[in-house]
């Protein structure tokens, strides 16, 4: 007998809003799920989710990767988690049974001169003295020096720099949490030097965003990426033999590890300050943050070293 009432798509609708209700955005996850939800129904597919029809659905993509395909069954494994509470004969798949959902991609780490390189290249984008060049020098040195995200960047508006306070707000991101985010001298100086320009220039802005387009609107994400691979080819940017090509995105994590690295270089208790660090980039908890250690050798190298000074004769941690 069948406890769930209702075609597909609405108990996949009752799912996604149970969880908003419970605070979490699933924007993505959302999308996928009601993808699946019309892929069973126009199976007339009834009855207590089935691994079999979920597996249909996953492997349906098969122009895609074998890891989106995966991904694919980790997203509806949650809408059958739910599911089982109400109908005890719903089959929850095996965890990882079309292999590992989630696979992180070494990031590309830059120099310092990579990022000066590319701020100033981003200078000379035309109109040489318009907004748009300073706008991308701005955002290259924002990413840069604070690890934000490209979207927290893109989303910043002009009353979340505090100049006088010293900081920027981000307001509901990632996983819905808000946080501050303190800045360095330079950085107020570059913000606040953008600002005037702004703020001054001939073209009327109508978007409260903090960085603007040419034209005065909020910048796309898919222009910004195509103007970032333009940077990166006339910078000469190469990404390394097999590795996938630097993004903007990588400026966060080259942030992340310059400040562990910097951190053991000092012989400060890295294990103490991660959380301030996860704090400060938004993470959730802090294991995602010691991902970054294993970016670039340099950091291995010192984690060895910690750890062959320290660990063995003292036993202590890492």
């Amino acid at each position: 007998m069948n406890n769930i009432d209702g075609n597909m798509v609405e108990r996949a609708m009752r799912y996604i809003q149970w969880k908003q209700n419970l605070g979490y955005s699933l924007s993505g996850t959302a999308k996928e799920l009601l993808r699946f939800a019309r892929f069973a129904d126009s199976a007339e597919f009834q009855g207590p989710l089935s691994t079999n029809i979920i597996l249909q659905w996953a492997q349906e993509a098969t122009k895609s990767s074998r890891l989106y395909r995966a991904r694919r069954v980790e997203i509806v494994r949650t809408l059958a988690r739910f599911e089982a509470i109400f109908e005890p004969h719903t089959q929850i798949p095996q965890r990882n049974i079309l292999g590992p959902a989630h696979h992180r991609i070494q990031p590309y780490i830059y120099s310092n001169q990579e990022i000066e390189n590319l701020m100033t290249t981003a200078r000379k984008l035309t109109p040489i003295d318009g907004l748009r060049p300073r706008t991308y020098q701005t955002l290259i040195g924002l990413l840069a020096s604070t690890g934000l995200r490209v979207c927290e960047a893109l989303n910043l508006k002009k009353s979340d720099f505090e100049e006088n306070a010293n900081r920027l707000i981000i307001r509901e991101t990632k996983f819905n949490k808000s946080r501050i985010v303190p800045l360095a001298a330079s950085v107020i100086d570059a913000l606040s030097n953008y600002t005037r320009f702004r703020n001054a220039y001939s073209v009327p802005i109508t978007t409260d965003c903090f960085l603007v387009s040419e034209q005065g609107y909020s910048l796309k994400p898919s222009i910004v990426n195509y103007t970032f691979r333009k940077l990166r080819n006339d910078t000469s940017l190469n990404p390394i033999t097999g590795r996938r090509a630097p993004r903007l995105y990588d400026l966060r994590h080259t942030f992340a590890c310059r400040v562990i690295q910097r951190w053991y270089q000092e012989g400060i208790d890295v294990n103490q300050r991660l959380p301030w660090l996860s704090t400060y980039l938004g993470h959730v908890k802090p294991n995602d943050t010691f991902w970054y250690l294993s970016a670039i050798p340099e950091l291995m190298h010192m984690v060895q070293a910690r750890f062959n000074d320290n660990g063995m004769e003292e036993g202590g941690a890492v």
